[in-house]
């Protein structure tokens, strides 16, 4: 059974399920996060009496996430998680960049009770919000005996921090956990897993993360046909310290992408080579292919190499 007693904390980051729109039937041209995390508690009957402590971090549209409000997130959920009171935490956040702020998360908050995240695809003044069962799912997740670790509840699936991607862009079915599939679902408003709770192994660089505005840039550029390597060069001239090339199929970049690559390794810019496939990743390797990385997805990647030049700077 569910741990009734304990307090969860959820802080708001903004997003769709804090989106308002002027009229009901709009489920496009809203503004997200109108509303702060405090109103969408209030507005959940089912949430009533609860041990809940609710706090708005941010009123963002998720699109517009920047490494400073990570920062402030991970600060602020390490502080809650150390309260001897509070069991775990939820994070309601928009569906945009919710997979890479899971995946920032989970190289570098220790966790060994529950962080979830949790967001919506339609406004809360849709006639029927996705937010509101979500919402719940994700308190009742934070709950739940044995929860650890980051992950996320939406659409009465439960995905691991580190799988999470969206991959549809409106309709209320939006993500997918991978290869890996979800972690589990949430049933009548009990979890039935799948698979144990991830672990989560934490960068070197969650030690000294230290100020985002000194955090070394990394972009993330496509491959696709008639690609050109000014402007892979163009990234490097503004500043780079790493890149990501979303490579076609298995990873596979563009010819004059490769010799822009090379340039760029020559002024010591390190770049790395992710598949735009949403499944599959980068398997293998010929002798002569940029470096690899593997499973991540682009998003995922360039958070990776992000925290892999921090460390490097040790």
């Amino acid at each position: 059974m569910q741990n009734t007693a304990g307090r969860v904390v959820i802080i708001g980051t903004g997003g769709t399920i804090a989106g308002t729109a002027a009229r009901a039937d709009d489920l496009v041209g809203y503004t997200a996060g109108a509303l702060g995390v405090e109103q969408l508690v209030a507005a959940l009957p089912a949430l009533a009496g609860q041990a809940l402590e609710a706090h708005t971090l941010a009123q963002l549209d998720s699109s517009d996430m920047d490494h400073a409000t990570w920062a402030a997130l991970r600060e602020g959920v390490a502080a809650q998680l150390a309260r001897p009171e509070v069991v775990g935490v939820v994070v309601t956040h928009g569906t945009d960049t919710l997979e890479e702020t899971a995946y920032f998360l989970h190289r570098t908050l220790a966790a060994p009770k529950p962080v979830v995240l949790t967001a919506a695809m339609r406004p809360a003044t849709a006639p029927s919000p996705d937010g509101p069962q979500n919402l719940l799912d994700a308190v009742t997740l934070v709950r739940w005996p044995g929860a650890r670790g980051v992950a996320v509840a939406f659409g009465g699936q439960v995905y691991a921090g580190t799988d999470l991607r969206k991959v549809h862009g409106f309709r209320i079915d939006a993500f997918d956990g991978g290869d890996a599939g979800p972690l589990g679902v949430v049933e009548d408003g009990r979890p039935r897993l799948f698979r144990d709770w991830p672990d989560a192994p934490l960068h070197p660089a969650a030690q000294h993360l230290g100020e985002p505005a000194a955090w070394p840039v990394v972009d993330i550029l496509t491959s696709h046909a008639g690609a050109r390597g000014a402007t892979l060069d163009a990234l490097v001239a503004a500043g780079a310290r790493g890149i990501v090339i979303a490579g076609t199929g298995n990873g596979s970049v563009h010819q004059a992408l490769q010799a822009a690559a090379a340039r760029a390794a020559g002024a010591g810019v390190t770049v790395r080579r992710a598949s735009r496939c949403q499944l599959g990743g980068v398997v293998g390797a010929p002798a002569d292919a940029l470096p690899s990385a593997g499973v991540l997805t682009p998003v995922q990647a360039r958070i990776e190499l992000m925290l892999d030049l921090l460390a490097a700077r040790r």
